[in-house]
C-alpha cells in the first residue's frame, strides 16, 4: 500500500457536496482515506475573474499504481459533472494528486509531485496541516517549510 496526498477543489454548485461525493468516491474506488484536512476556501488562482474555491487535502492508502489513482480521479472528476474547457477555470470538481509515496512522475499527463504545489498557498495551507513533515522528494524540503517559504498573496481562510 502507498500513502497518497490529494487536494480536492471545487468552485462552482454546491461546493461542499461536491468534495465530499469525491472524497467519498475516492475511497470507495482508489482507496481508503486515512486523513483530511479542514476545508479552505480562496480566490481562484491562476485566473482570479471566476468563483472562490473551497479546497482540501485527503491522504489516501492505495494499492494502485499512480497512473490508475490519475485515470480514476479523471473518471471521477467526469462522473461529477467536470467540463474542461480552460486552464485554470471555473469547475465543478478538481482531483490533483500532490504526492504518491516519494514518487517523482514526469508524464505528459501526469507530474507527481504536482508541479504547482509549492507556489499555491491554498494548496500548502490543507498539506501542512494534515503533513507538516512531510518531505518534497524534489525540492527536498517539508510541507511546512514550503508553506513559509511560498509568495502566494491570495487570502485563505478556514471554510465555515
Amino acid at each position: 500500500m502507498k500513502s497518497s496526498y490529494i487536494l480536492l477543489g471545487a468552485n462552482l454548485g454546491h461546493r461542499i457536496l461536491q468534495l465530499n461525493q469525491a472524497q467519498e468516491l475516492i475511497e470507495n474506488l482508489i482507496g481508503k482515506v486515512t486523513n483530511a484536512s479542514t476545508i479552505v476556501e480562496t480566490a481562484a488562482w491562476g485566473r482570479e475573474d471566476q468563483p472562490s474555491f473551497l479546497n482540501q487535502v485527503i491522504e489516501i492508502e492505495t494499492s494502485l499504481s499512480p497512473i490508475e489513482v490519475f485515470e480514476v480521479c479523471q473518471t471521477i472528476e467526469n462522473k461529477l459533472g467536470r467540463i474542461r474547457h480552460e486552464k485554470w477555470g471555473a469547475r465543478v470538481i478538481d482531483i490533483d494528486i500532490l504526492y504518491y509515496g516519494t514518487e517523482i512522475i514526469h508524464l505528459p499527463t501526469l507530474q507527481i509531485p504536482h508541479p504547482y504545489l509549492q507556489d499555491r498557498k491554498f494548496t500548502l495551507i490543507p498539506l501542512a496541516e494534515i503533513a507538516p513533515g512531510y518531505i518534497h522528494p524534489i525540492l527536498k524540503k517539508s510541507n511546512e517549510e514550503l508553506l513559509a517559504l511560498c509568495q502566494d498573496t491570495l487570502d485563505v481562510h478556514i471554510y465555515k
